[in-house]
């Protein structure tokens, strides 16, 4: 019986993985679809088609970049976003500026955080159906308006500066060989969608908030994507963009990623973590680490907690703002 249940229940997270990736794969498609739209609408405006964001960014007197490299339609990279892109969890810095707007307490969101962190540790299996649960509730009631905005103001103030030079610089590489590069995180698909676009990245893969008519229920879609779930959404969005997974890159620094890293053909290991290394090294992965002596060892405290217990943090901490 205890082997069926946990059979069952296996199945059962396999399927929300599943439908999270799905879920995350069909908002990258809208948005670019809608980015898309919005450019053709901009250069019918300004026929030069320059925009603060498509504008080369270039030091003053650099000649501009040469044109762009003819696209290259079934080759693509993946970039995960915590300690792989930025520095520290993006859905903590999100949960600072949303503190900073009264949404909720510093101390409630230290108080849960540190009970994540207690089953993090401690392994405790039977909290992650309530963090699965919590997942984005704290957005239940806004708008997906109100949280585009606001992400955009917490953006130019917390992140925007934690951006790993050499993570943007392998982006680039991609992008100059025409090759299309999205972010995959569990940070909501909105705010995923917010990085891609300051970075000139194609798009996002993200955890996808139910919405009613733009208003978030407090609901997930699936699952938060971590772990396998991002592995469904790269194989649901490669289905949908017509790409070769085999022509494909992906970037991690967690051992959760795993599975995402071996979807693609080319997998590599950024400011990993002790067991992402291990595994890098068995598989023959390449090694990419940015971090220096005690900086490279504080970073890496994000990557333990894992993003999905991050996100809990986040949800459980506004949670509980509303209850009292």
């Amino acid at each position: 019986m205890a082997l069926w249940r946990a059979r069952s229940k296996g199945q059962e997270r396999e399927r929300l993985a599943a439908l999270a990736g799905e879920a995350s794969a069909d908002a990258a498609v809208a948005m670019e679809a809608e980015a898309a739209e919005a450019a053709e609408a901009a250069k019918e405006t300004d026929p030069a088609g320059i925009t603060p964001e498509s504008s080369p960014q270039t030091p003053d007197g650099d000649e501009p970049p040469p044109p762009p490299a003819p696209p290259d339609l079934t080759a693509a990279a993946f970039f995960d976003v915590d300690n792989t892109m930025m520095v520290g969890a993006s859905i903590f810095h999100f949960a600072r500026g949303l503190a900073a707007r009264k949404y909720f307490t510093a101390s409630d969101l230290a108080g849960f955080a540190w009970q994540q962190l207690r089953f993090r540790v401690g392994g405790k299996e039977g909290n992650v159906d309530g963090i699965r649960e919590q997942g984005l509730s704290f957005v239940a009631g806004a708008t997906v308006e109100q949280l585009t905005e606001v992400g955009e103001e917490i953006y130019d103030e917390l992140m925007a500066d934690k951006i790993w030079a050499g993570t943007r610089a392998l982006a680039q590489m991609h992008l100059d060989a025409g090759q299309r590069v999205w972010l995959v995180t569990a940070t909501p698909v909105e705010l995923a969608a917010i990085i891609a676009r300051r970075l000139g990245l194609t798009g996002a893969l993200g955890t996808v908030a139910e919405s009613i008519d733009g208003v978030y229920t407090g609901r997930l879609v699936g699952d938060l994507l971590h772990g396998r779930a991002k592995a469904h959404a790269v194989r649901a969005l490669a289905a949908r963009e017509g790409l070769n997974l085999r022509r494909c890159t992906a970037y991690s620094d967690s051992q959760n990623d795993v599975p995402m890293l071996s979807v693609v053909g080319t997998a590599v290991a950024i400011n990993p973590d002790a067991d992402l290394r291990d595994t890098a090294r068995a598989r023959g992965w390449e090694i990419r680490d940015f971090r220096t002596g005690r900086k490279a060892a504080r970073i890496g405290v994000p990557s333990v907690l894992g993003a999905g217990a991050v996100a809990g943090a986040v949800a459980g901490a506004v949670a509980y703002r509303r209850r009292v």
